[in-house]
C-alpha cells in the first residue's frame, strides 16, 4: 500500500490518484481494479505495484469511451 500511495503522490491527476483502484496480487502479477470483478470493472495489470497502476490508468479512459 505504501508503493501506491508514493504513485499517488508523484501523479495526482492520475485515474489512479483520483479513484484509488483495489490492489491484490495473484502469482506475480499485480491488479488494480476498479469495479465489482475483471470483467466488469477497470483493470490493470503489471509485475509491479506501479506497473499494474500504470496500466490502470492507461485503460481508464478508454473504458469510459468504448
Amino acid at each position: 500500500m505504501e508503493r501506491m500511495k508514493l504513485y499517488c503522490l508523484a501523479h495526482p491527476d492520475s485515474p489512479s490518484a483520483m479513484h484509488r483502484p483495489q490492489l491484490s496480487v495473484r502469482g506475480e502479477l499485480w491488479i488494480a481494479l476498479l469495479g465489482p470483478s475483471v470483467e466488469d470493472g477497470i483493470v490493470g495489470i503489471g509485475p509491479t505495484v506501479e506497473g499494474a497502476l500504470q496500466a490502470f490508468d492507461a485503460q481508464y479512459p478508454a473504458a469510459l469511451n468504448p
